[in-house]
């Protein structure tokens, strides 16, 4: 199964609460914190929600 690697580049300051809680959803606390995921669809959607604070390339 392929893998991504997520990092998040932006602050979640002044965000929505939705948005604050799928970025802890998906491990990320700190700026540059980054955390390896499989590759489905369902964190694909999460990734698609908050792509704004989020870099993701293939790992």
């Amino acid at each position: 199964m392929a893998k991504i690697k997520v990092t998040l580049t932006k602050s979640t300051i002044s965000c929505k609460k939705d948005q604050i809680a799928t970025v802890k959803a998906l491990g990320l606390k700190k700026i540059r914190d980054e955390k390896i995921h499989d590759d489905n669809p369902q964190i694909r959607g999460m990734i698609n929600k908050v792509i704004h604070l989020v870099s993701v390339e293939e790992a």
